[in-house]
């Protein structure tokens, strides 16, 4: 496995890359020139065509950076606190009665700007 000090992206790794993504868009037209298949075996061999590709770009400094950030980024996920049932339910009748309030005073202010361009416009009104 390699080292995450290693930063630099050598040129094997650039081809590597490019053929994952020629592997993966191959698997993708083979899923749609074999439509005559049943959709099962397209699917299955769309995710094993998908998981060499997801392998060989894994096996790229590139790929692997970006996986030990997949792995870091799940890691600082379960340190979140989730607010609790109670909680969200209270935050969202919060969020509910400033929007009604928020849309009461806009409609309110269209009425008053609306009433005064007629004023200026239509003067005896």
């Amino acid at each position: 496995m390699k080292s995450r000090q290693n930063t630099e992206s050598s040129p094997v790794d650039t081809i590597k890359l490019v053929s994952a993504l020629v592997i993966l868009g191959a698997g993708i037209f083979g899923f749609y020139v074999y439509e005559d298949q049943p959709q099962l075996y397209r699917v299955l061999g769309i995710l094993a065509v998908g998981a060499v590709a997801v392998g060989i770009a894994v096996s790229t400094n590139p790929g692997l950076r970006l996986w030990h950030f997949m792995q870091d980024s799940r890691t600082e996920v379960r340190k979140v606190v989730w607010p609790t049932r109670q909680e969200t339910v209270q935050t969202t009748i919060i969020v509910l009665i400033v929007v009604i309030l928020v849309a009461i005073f806009l409609w309110l202010l269209d009425m008053l700007l609306s009433w005064g361009f007629q004023q200026i416009v239509l003067p005896g009104g």
